[in-house]
C-alpha cells in the first residue's frame, strides 16, 4: 500500500468486513479478516499501526460476553439454550485471537532493528497473556524475548522471564520442545551462577526415563477425544540430542558442589547414547572422564559398582593408562602416590584440551585423598592391629596426618577402627551389618527365654514335690 491514508482506509474497510463476519458467527471469514490487516501493515512496513491493530483487534474479542459460572454443571439445559450463542461467539473469539498471534509471529525476524523487535514481541506477550488457547505461542514469545536480553548481557532478566512459563503444563505442546524449554530455564540459572538450588529444582521436571522412550511405537494418528498434540518446531533437537544436552546441563550443575559419582554417572548416560558409542572422537573423551571421577569418587557401594562395570568395557583397552588406573584401585595393594602422580601427571592435565575440559581446582588435592584412603582400606584388610609409625610409613605420611585421615574415614563409616593414642596401636574391625547384629540379638533373646522356661518348669516341679511330702 502507498501512503498512510489508503492504508488507514483499507484497514478501516476490513475492520467493518470482520464486525459483520463476526457477528454472522462466519469462523473462516472473521480468521481472514483478521490476517488481512496485519499483512497490509506488514507489506506497509508499518509496525506502530501493526502493533495498535493487534491491541484493538484482542480488545474487540475481550468485549464479547462471557459464559456464566454455572453453566457447566449438570441439569442446565435451560443455561445450554440461553448461552449456546455467546458460546459460539466466544469460541469465534479465541480462533481469530489465535489466527492473528500466529499470523503475528511470523514477522518477527521481518522487523528492520531490535527495538521495533522488542515492540512486537511485547505486544503480542500482553495480547496473549491468560489465554489459556495461545500458551504455546506465549512460550516461544517469552523464550525469544528471553534469548535478547541474553545477547544484550542481561542473563538474570533473561532468566526471570523463562522461569514465568510452566510448559510441563501444557498438554498440547510437543514433548520435545517442552524438554527443550526446560533445559533453556536450566541453562539460564546456570549463567546466572546464584540460582543452582532453582536449577536443580528445574531439572526435576524431567525424568530421566524419558530420555529412553521408544518413539516408533507412539501414535502415529491420535484417536478421537484424545488431545491434539503439535508438532515441534524444526529447530528443536532431537530426542537424544536433548538428552545430551540435558546430562551436560547436569554436568554443570555437580561440578559446582564437586559430587564426583553424580558427574560420572552423567557421563556414562552420555557414553551410552549410540551417536556417541560409534564415534571413537567422541567416545574416548567421555571414557576418560569416567575413568577420572570414578577413581576421584569416594568409596561408597556405588562407586565400586561403576568401577567394576567400567573395567568390564571393551573400549577400556583403546586407552590402556587408563585401564591400569583403575585396576590399581581394585586390586587390594598399597598405592604409591609419587609414583602414580608422576606416571598420570601429563594425562591429568590434558584432559584441559579434552570434552568437558579441566577436572576442577580441586581435583588434584582429591586425588591425593582418595589414593590415601585406598591405601587405609587396604591396610584394613592385611592387619588388625598396627602402630600408628607404621602405617604412616605405609601411607607416606606423618604421623599426624595419618591419624587425621584414619579418623575422618571412621567417622564417615568407611571403616570401623579404635585408635589407642599412649600406645600408638590402631585396631582395625570388621564392619558388622545391621541384620548380622539384629540376628544375634534375636539369637540372644532366644537363649534367655529358653533359660526363663527350663528355670519356671523346675521351680514348679520342686513346690510340687514339697507339696506332696507335707500331705504325707
Amino acid at each position: 500500500m502507498e501512503g498512510g491514508g489508503n492504508l488507514e482506509a483499507a484497514i478501516e474497510q476490513l475492520l467493518n468486513e470482520e464486525k459483520q463476519m463476526r457477528l454472522a458467527g462466519d469462523v473462516g471469514g472473521t480468521k481472514k479478516a483478521v490476517t488481512d490487516i496485519l499483512q497490509l501493515c506488514f507489506e506497509a512496513r508499518a509496525w506502530k499501526t501493526l502493533n495498535d491493530q493487534i491491541v484493538l483487534l484482542s480488545k474487540r474479542r475481550g468485549q464479547l460476553k462471557q459464559v456464566p459460572q454455572g453453566f457447566w454443571r449438570l441439569g442446565f439445559a435451560v443455561d445450554l439454550l440461553l448461552w449456546s450463542k455467546s458460546l459460539s461467539v466466544l469460541w469465534l473469539g479465541q480462533w481469530a485471537v489465535t489466527a492473528m498471534v500466529q499470523q503475528a509471529m511470523q514477522y518477527i525476524d521481518e522487523t528492520p532493528d531490535l527495538e521495533t523487535r522488542i515492540e512486537l514481541i511485547k505486544t503480542l506477550n500482553s495480547v496473549s497473556a491468560g489465554k489459556i488457547y495461545v500458551e504455546i505461542e506465549r512460550a516461544r514469545l517469552i523464550k525469544k524475548l528471553a534469548k535478547i536480553k541474553e545477547e544484550q548481557g542481561l542473563i538474570a532478566e533473561a532468566a526471570d522471564l523463562m522461569q514465568e512459563i510452566a510448559v510441563e503444563t501444557f498438554g498440547a505442546m510437543a514433548k520435545t520442545e517442552k524438554i527443550a524449554f526446560i533445559l533453556e530455564q536450566v541453562r539460564l540459572c546456570l549463567d546466572r551462577q546464584d540460582v543452582y538450588v532453582r536449577a536443580q529444582i528445574l531439572s526435576r521436571k524431567i525424568s530421566p526415563r524419558v530420555f529412553n522412550a521408544d518413539t516408533s511405537k507412539e501414535k502415529k494418528k491420535p484417536k478421537e477425544g484424545d488431545n491434539m498434540v503439535e508438532e515441534a518446531p524444526a529447530d528443536i533437537p532431537s530426542l537424544l540430542e536433548l538428552k545430551r544436552i540435558y546430562y551436560e546441563l547436569m554436568i554443570r550443575y555437580y561440578t559446582h558442589s564437586n559430587d564426583y559419582l553424580e558427574i560420572c554417572r552423567c557421563y556414562k548416560s552420555i557414553y551410552d547414547i549410540p551417536s556417541v558409542k560409534e564415534n571413537p572422537e567422541q567416545w574416548i573423551p567421555v571414557l576418560r572422564k569416567i575413568c577420572w571421577y570414578l577413581v576421584l569418587s569416594p568409596h561408597d557401594p556405588m562407586q565400586s559398582s561403576l568401577l567394576n562395570s567400567t573395567l568390564e568395557d571393551k573400549n577400556l583397552s583403546e586407552i590402556l593408562n587408563f585401564r591400569l588406573l583403575l585396576k590399581q584401585l581394585v586390586t587390594m595393594e598399597v598405592i604409591q602416590w609419587t609414583s602414580l602422580w608422576n606416571t598420570y601427571q601429563e594425562e591429568f592435565e590434558n584432559e584441559k584440551s579434552m570434552l568437558g575440559g579441566h577436572l576442577g581446582d580441586k581435583a588434584a588435592e582429591d586425588l591425593r585423598q582418595r589414593i590415601i584412603e585406598h591405601n587405609i582400606l587396604v591396610v584394613s584388610k592385611y592387619y588388625s592391629r598396627i602402630t600408628l609409625k607404621r602405617l604412616a610409613e605405609l601411607l607416606c605420611l606423618s604421623i599426624q596426618e595419618a591419624e587425621k585421615h584414619l579418623s575422618e574415614m571412621v567417622v564417615s563409616k568407611a571403616l570401623v577402627a579404635k585408635i589407642d593414642r599412649p600406645m600408638g596401636i590402631v585396631c582395625f574391625q570388621s564392619a558388622k551389618d545391621s541384620n548380622d547384629i539384629l540376628n544375634s540379638w534375636s539369637m540372644n533373646l532366644e537363649k534367655l527365654l529358653d533359660l526363663v522356661e527350663k528355670s519356671c518348669h523346675q521351680i514348679h516341679k520342686e513346690t510340687m514335690v514339697h507339696k506332696a511330702a507335707l500331705k504325707v
